[in-house]
């Protein structure tokens, strides 16, 4: 699977819902877990760039937000 499968799989289906996460699964053959981690590296690659700019750097802001909020919750509970 490339850096543009992933992206075109997430451009096409941009929104976290149950339905993706069946279509995962099935098109994809893999968890979604292994999918979040597989498009973040895509989204970060050059290739994965190169090939779809505006949803690589989509993916990559939403993993820094999502990454912030994390950090907040930890610092939050210490």
């Amino acid at each position: 699977m490339t850096p543009a499968d992933l992206l075109a799989f997430e451009a096409a289906n941009p929104h976290h819902t149950p339905t993706k996460e069946e279509r995962i699964r099935r098109e994809l053959g893999i968890t979604p877990v292994r999918y979040v981690v597989l498009l973040a590296r895509a989204a970060a690659s050059q290739a994965g760039i190169a090939t779809d700019p505006v949803t690589a750097r989509r993916v990559r802001e939403q993993a820094s937000r999502r990454a912030r909020v994390r950090a907040d919750r930890v610092e939050r509970r210490t």
